[in-house]
């Protein structure tokens, strides 16, 4: 009888210092992480091509915008390049 009891008390013993034991901190996402989670959503919405875009634009934010390229996505010919100082072109 006291071995039924050793290994009741002992088997309950291990149950419960299992549920005491506390799970590792979760840390805050960073910014970007943040961001790259909203764009992984919105890839999986299943939107129109329009819509894809205007969300994604709003995601992104205008530090994002391609500034050398125009509105239908292809570059003009006539922008400069800038030139490096003390670069030989």
């Amino acid at each position: 009888m006291n071995r039924i009891v050793a290994v009741l008390l002992l088997s309950v013993t291990a149950v419960l210092s299992g549920c005491t034991t506390s799970s590792p901190e979760l840390r805050p996402y960073t910014a970007e992480e943040t961001r790259e989670l909203a764009l992984e959503a919105l890839n999986r919405r299943g939107l129109s091509f329009d819509e894809y875009h205007a969300k994604k634009a709003e995601l992104l934010g205008p530090s994002q915008k391609n500034s050398g390229f125009d509105d239908r996505g292809e570059m003009s010919a006539e922008q400069t390049v800038q030139k490096l100082p003390g670069r030989a072109s």
